[in-house]
């Protein structure tokens, strides 16, 4: 049986994709790499070469995030089949391994035991535009060094256990929490001024061409213009964060442990999302690692 493979699901995000397959196909091979191409795009598709490329229709219908989820669940389900752990998230998240523990991802999995559900710390790497000049190339990390905790980032997304995973894909239908120390899912959404604002117009095209409000569509909020707000500003207001002294994230897990219980009667677990508005810069070791 195969240690890992990775799925995603794109539509038209290169930068995002270029990332997650230097990060996922250079350490698990593109072989082992899933990307469900929504739309049949060409630069998906040239981009992705190697990987197992699963091509579906782009047609604008409701309901959308529940029945991606839903795809995503059943192939999560069957590659699981083949493969100790299958790590699933949406093209802008990727699972990192603190460079400390002296292993990268693959054999970080390969020593992780199975019959679980890993739940890693979510960090939002965020673009400083008052410290940070220099344009993202090759490497994300380097040119960004300050992350923010994001809970709602903290997605339980490294299955290697029977459980379903929620839209969105917060929550599983797992009871027990496991957050590794050396694990943190790196989300690059707001990693550079320049490639938000495009992301955003491209998302914000989607959800006006499907003529639909937020509870039709089950997408999230920030994918509709009137809810977007004004891009400068938010990347401003990243300064006002409460800047820690040192990378120490131990409180957190311990945090998401305390809390951590049954969401109502849905059959899925939850734990606290409180936004501790702080933000880190991460040490020198991290550089390069994506």
């Amino acid at each position: 049986m195969q240690t890992a493979a990775a799925v995603t699901m794109v539509r038209d995000d290169a930068f995002f994709l270029r990332a997650w397959l230097r990060h996922y196909g250079e350490t698990l091979g593109r072989q082992n790499c899933y990307v469900i191409n929504h739309g049949y795009g060409e630069e998906v598709a040239e981009l992705a070469k190697g990987c197992n490329i699963i091509g579906i229709p782009g047609d604008p219908h409701k309901n959308f995030d529940v029945k991606r989820w839903g795809l995503l669940n059943n192939l999560v389900g069957g590659l699981r089949k083949y493969y100790r752990h299958v790590i699933v998230g949406d093209v802008d998240e990727l699972v990192v391994v603190d460079p400390e523990a002296g292993m990268n991802l693959l054999q970080f999995l390969e020593a992780a035991p199975e019959k679980r559900v890993l739940t890693p710390v979510g960090l939002e790497v965020i673009h400083r535009v008052d410290l940070e000049p220099e344009a993202v190339g090759d490497h994300i990390i380097g040119p960004r060094r300050y992350v923010r905790p994001a809970p709602h980032y903290s997605k339980p997304c490294v299955i290697s256990a029977a459980a379903k995973v929620s839209r969105g894909g917060h929550f599983t239908q797992y009871p027990k929490l496991h957050t590794p120390d050396a694990l943190y899912l790196f989300h690059l959404k707001f990693c550079d001024f320049d490639q938000y604002a495009g992301a955003m117009d491209r998302r914000n095209a989607i959800t006006q061409d499907m003529g639909d409000d937020i509870k039709g569509t089950s997408i999230g909020r920030h994918w509709f213009g009137a809810e977007r707000g004004e891009d400068r500003a938010m990347f401003e207001d990243f300064a006002k964060l409460k800047l820690e002294e040192e990378f120490d994230l131990g409180h957190l897990r311990k945090r998401m442990h305390r809390s951590f219980k049954p969401r109502g009667d849905t059959g899925y677990y939850e734990f606290n999302r409180p936004d501790p508005g702080t933000q880190y810069q991460l040490p020198e070791r991290f550089v390069g690692v994506i």
